[in-house]
């Protein structure tokens, strides 16, 4: 062997001209309404932006929920109708109906055709009404769906509050806090304090479902580190406090242009990690923040383990086969990585954008982890062509593609098994305890082709007619 040959091979990016086959990104309200709990979301576009949320987000029977929409008519569009009139009316119904702590404006592909001004009325606006008026420009302008998230939580990063200058927000605070140590003995209080190491601030950025924080924030605490505070919080009122130098990361790929205004604006410290997700991304991200602080890990080795040995069941269903990642929400480069260590090969991930600073860290861990499991490293395709990649898939006939949904039924009628990408986002997948979840959906569609053959189509259609 030669000395070249002895070196480590290098991930192979390419990029072509695709379309972006994805969802809006304003279907980000889907989530982020009922993650910060007193928000309230207008989104500002045409009729078809409304047909999109009632189709993407389903039709909420037994509640109403706090998102709404600002049809543009012809008269808005051609400048006739006065814009801070008609948005003056419809917040202001908003506050008289629902009273929310703050109302997020987000602006669709139509308001930026047309020039509209958003950040320049929601001052004059907010003002007016006293409510806060947060602007997101969360159109299909963007790569990928998930990035009207990164879009929201960047003008939001905004609006955290600084310990110095506001009074009244440091009294609000201060109630909040003795509100949450109401009924507790100073003692109590004092001894969960020496729990922690004495370290700089941390902020983590990402909007994730409460029990799956409270899971994070928990195997943080184990190593002594204290979580001050999440972006997005669970309500409006507890932002997180942002000073220069604080420190923050986050928890998914999609997030890098909050992590810009977070470093940018607010003159924190990013610590790149990889993203916990599945059991290696967890035990990673914790190790690099450990590291940042000058802690020691503890229990890591034990923890990754017990979860590894707690879904052997599912792994010993994919080890040895394919995927192919088709391209659609931004978390194809850690999934990926996740289903190598579970002993998979991957041909090809497709990627909607690669923003290679902010998963920098991900990347060096999806190679280090191919070569630890001797296998070869994917080829990275950025804006994918998917006339090309359909050729692609067709010649490797892969055992599972991750697809959006437009491509998911012509390449089950090819024979090739699908699974939408779309399902991990809706998914809680972050975390030990949740890399069950993960792979409860990769190997859905592989376990039910098994049933098929294993039962018959007759003898399944039969039995599923008496279910």
């Amino acid at each position: 062997m030669t000395l070249a040959d002895s070196k480590p091979q290098a991930l192979d990016f390419e990029c072509d001209t695709g379309n972006y086959h994805t969802f809006c990104p304003i279907s980000c309200v889907a989530w982020l309404y009922q993650k910060i709990e007193d928000s309230f979301f207008l989104v500002i576009g045409t009729k078809t932006c409304g047909y999109f949320l009632q189709n993407a987000m389903g039709v909420m029977i037994f509640a109403e929920p706090r998102y709404a929409m600002a049809e543009l008519e012809e008269g808005d569009i051609s400048a006739q109708l006065k814009d801070y009139e008609e948005l003056k009316r419809l917040c202001l119904q908003i506050k008289r109906d629902r009273n929310p702590s703050v109302i997020v404006w987000i602006g669709t592909c139509t308001t930026e055709i047309i020039k509209m001004d958003l950040e320049g009325l929601a001052p004059q606006l907010e003002d007016e009404i006293g409510i806060p008026i947060v602007v997101a420009r969360a159109n299909g302008l963007d790569y990928a769906f998930t990035q009207g998230e990164d879009t929201v939580l960047a003008a939001m990063a905004n609006r955290c509050p600084k310990k110095v200058g506001d009074e009244e927000d440091t009294a609000e605070r201060n109630a909040i806090q003795k509100l949450m140590s109401f009924g507790r003995k100073k003692e109590e209080v004092s001894q969960e304090n020496s729990e922690y190491v004495d370290h700089p601030p941390l902020v983590l950025f990402g909007s994730l479902p409460d029990p799956v924080v409270t899971q994070l924030t928990l195997e943080l605490k184990k190593q002594g580190i204290k979580v001050s505070g999440w972006l997005p919080s669970k309500r409006y009122t507890e932002l997180p406090v942002l000073e220069e130098g604080y420190y923050v990361s986050g928890v998914n790929p999609f997030l890098s242009r909050t992590a810009t205004t977070l470093m940018r604006r607010r003159k924190c410290k990013l610590i790149g990690a990889p993203f916990p997700i599945g059991p290696d991304g967890t035990r990673a991200w914790i190790e690099k923040i450990c590291s940042v602080f000058g802690i020691e890990p503890k229990g890591l080795d034990e923890r990754e383990a017990q979860i590894w040995e707690s879904v052997e069941d599912y792994v010993k269903l994919i080890r040895g086969k394919s995927v192919f990642f088709m391209g659609d929400n931004l978390l194809e480069i850690s999934l990926a990585r996740f289903l190598v260590r579970c002993g998979m090969t991957v041909p090809e991930i497709g990627i909607p954008y690669m923003d290679k600073r902010y998963q920098a860290a991900e990347l060096a861990l999806l190679q280090s982890t191919c070569e630890e499991m001797g296998v070869p490293l994917p080829k990275i395709i950025e804006k994918p062509d998917n006339y090309n990649q359909l050729q692609r898939i067709q010649a490797s006939q892969p055992d599972l593609v991750i697809t959006g949904m437009a491509h998911a039924n012509p390449l089950e009628a090819r024979g090739i098994s699908t699974k939408w990408s779309v399902e991990f986002t809706f998914a809680q997948i972050h975390g030990f305890t949740n890399a069950r979840d993960v792979l409860e959906l990769v190997t859905r569609p592989l376990r039910r082709n098994t049933a098929l053959k294993d039962l018959g189509w007759e003898k399944l259609v039969r039995e599923e007619a008496k279910v």
